[in-house]
């Protein structure tokens, strides 16, 4: 690497510091810290309790049940919790609201961990991963005053498998609800409103919970919109990115005032979603709702023994229907089907599948990069399980496979624009004859090309073709919970970046293989010969434009940071491999430029 090499990569290195100080305790700024206990997942309820024992995340989402638009209960009346327990997930279920409060998982697998081990931080999470967590209301509380809601008090009974949750409120109507756990993550859920009095009720339009979207831990900060509500429409699934929809920053960071809630769908919303970046809680309506709303709510500060406390918000959602009146003697039954599980596509794809809906699209591939990601995903998951593949290597070797099979493409641009260059002393001769007429220029301009078997096209067309597959990588890696916790050398965590250790002082993280693609990178760029025509400014320009993505991808997750290393360095032995390749004889007859006038 050149010296130039050297000082735009520092320059760079200057700028993610100058974030990392300014602009991210601005995104992010830091609360005083409160006296109370310190937030961990993963603590074990009681089957039966009456709040006495209750995780600390819990009684303070009781609390934080105050900070809702409308209040979840009414009453004095010591909160209980019923949980059930399978071989994969604990479900602990609420009376405050009559609804499911707490998913936390089980499995074995070091993803279902609440925290990755990592070089900052060695010890090993003691927590389960958990959706819900800092819930205000649980998933299918109705949340539309008195006349549904009542004072918020249900009462939990266990009959095996099936968790009822019953109430029956003064105006004679009773909301029963029946929660069965099944497999996949599933929960099928019922829900009755009985009216038993001799005279008609009107109900005024509900608010049936989904769940909250929060961080996993201290190190989810939500970056790349990756907590936040997604709904579909049975056709199309579409994002509501909590933090960009509740930004006080506007367009060109001016202030904005933000909306106190978001609301989406014309009577089509068949399941909503509130997930984080690898898992979801998704509720799947037969009775499609009329929108779905999302609001915003503090958490409690979160931090550990390695991590700066900051303040994050979560974002409740819940499924809307319209008003209605229920005749005397009669009920209304509606029928959930609950996913709360990892964003795992192949759990998700067969749940969709049985469930015939589009469930997969929360995994959030996007509809440009969605078909290559999902290939990417099953071949790497194809090599890691059938072949026994680590994750990390399975990426080295998908990116071999993928530079071979793109090689005659990138051999053939090696030599166009090898061509392309030798051809630029004719190029500028036609230019100076016939400067006063362009489209004379560019005639003779073709004519020489097509004469030299030159297709000015072909340097280009490797970037365009493989252009899909980064991307398909990039969506792929951002929601792949399998390369949670997956090691590869020195890097603990694929999912993350793979930080060593913060530079003293600063407080900034030095993540090694972010440093290592660009310098493959600007090795690359100074190996390629220079575009034909193009000034020289805009040259040295090109040569260090590399650099752009030491400051895109450097808290990116390590395994994006890895395929990239190992594509460039292959890049460049294939550049340096076409170079040898080329004879005398390949090389073109070059006719001789016109000569001036005297």
């Amino acid at each position: 690497m050149d010296r130039k090499a050297i000082i735009v990569v520092s320059l760079c290195v200057v700028l993610l510091g100058l974030w990392w100080a300014v602009i991210e305790p601005k995104l992010a700024p830091p609360r005083p810290a409160t006296t109370g206990n310190t937030v961990t997942n993963g603590a074990v309820v009681g089957t039966l309790t009456n709040g006495s024992n209750v995780s600390v995340q819990l009684e303070q989402a009781v609390q934080m049940a105050q900070s809702m638009t409308r209040p979840l209960v009414n009453s004095n009346v010591p909160e209980q919790l019923l949980v059930i327990t399978n071989d994969d997930v604990r479900y602990t279920f609420s009376s405050y609201g009559g609804g499911l409060k707490l998913v936390e998982f089980l499995g074995p697998q070091v993803f279902f961990h609440e925290t990755i081990p990592s070089w900052r931080n060695k010890r090993t999470s003691t927590g389960v991963a958990s959706l819900n967590t800092y819930t205000p209301s649980p998933t299918l509380a109705i949340l539309d005053g008195a006349e549904v809601q009542g004072d918020g008090v249900f009462t939990l009974t266990n009959t095996g498998v099936v968790v009822r949750a019953e109430k029956t409120l003064t105006n004679g109507l009773t909301i029963v609800k029946e929660f069965t756990p099944t497999t996949n993550y599933l929960v099928d859920a019922t829900v009755r409103l009985e009216n038993h009095s001799q005279k008609p009720l009107a109900l005024p339009e509900q608010e049936w919970t989904v769940g909250t979207a929060t961080p996993m831990n201290p190190d989810d900060r939500g970056l790349y919109g990756s907590i936040g509500v997604m709904w579909s429409d049975a056709d199309k699934a579409r994002d509501m990115s909590g933090a960009g929809y509740f930004s006080t920053r506007g367009f060109a960071c001016m202030p904005r005032t933000p909306p106190p809630e978001v609301r989406a769908g014309q009577t089509n919303v068949t399941w909503a979603a509130v997930h984080n970046q690898f898992f979801a809680l998704v509720v799947v309506a037969k009775d499609p709702a009329k929108e779905v709303v999302m609001r915003k709510v503090d958490l409690p500060e979160l931090k550990d023994e390695t991590t700066p406390m900051y303040s994050s918000n979560g974002f409740p959602a819940a499924l809307v229907y319209p008003a209605l009146t229920l005749n005397a003697n009669s009920s209304l039954q509606r029928q959930f089907v609950i996913y709360a599980g990892p964003k795992e596509y192949r759990t998700l794809a067969n749940v969709a599948s049985s469930l015939n809906n589009n469930l997969d699209a929360v995994m959030n591939f996007g509809w440009f990069s969605g078909f290559f990601a999902k290939a990417l995903l099953l071949v790497m998951n194809f090599f890691h399980s059938v072949l026994r593949v680590p994750y990390g290597w399975a990426i080295v070797v998908i990116t071999v496979i993928l530079r071979v099979a793109f090689w005659p493409l990138t051999a053939s641009s090696t030599r166009s624009m090898k061509k392309m260059q030798l051809l630029q002393p004719q190029i500028k001769g036609i230019q100076e004859k016939y400067k006063d007429d362009p489209m004379k220029v560019q005639k003779k301009t073709m004519e020489l090309w097509k004469e030299n078997k030159v297709n000015p096209m072909g340097s280009c067309l490797p970037a365009v073709v493989q252009m899909p597959v980064f991307f398909g990588f990039y969506a792929m890696l951002r929601s792949a919970i399998e390369l949670r916790g997956a090691h590869f050398l020195w890097v603990p965590d694929l999912s993350k970046p793979d930080t060593l250790f913060l530079i003293p002082g600063t407080g900034f993280p030095f993540n090694l293989l972010p440093l290592l693609m660009v310098g493959v990178m600007l090795w690359q760029s100074h190996l390629q010969p220079p575009s034909p025509g193009m000034d020289p400014g805009q040259q040295r320009i090109m040569r260090y434009m590399p650099a752009i993505f030491l400051v895109w991808l450097y808290s990116y997750s390590s395994g994006m940071a890895l395929y990239m290393f190992v594509s460039t360095l292959l890049g460049i032995v294939q550049t340096k491999m076409t170079k040898m390749q080329q004879t005398a004889p390949a090389t073109p007859a070059l006719t001789p430029p016109p000569k001036k006038k005297k």
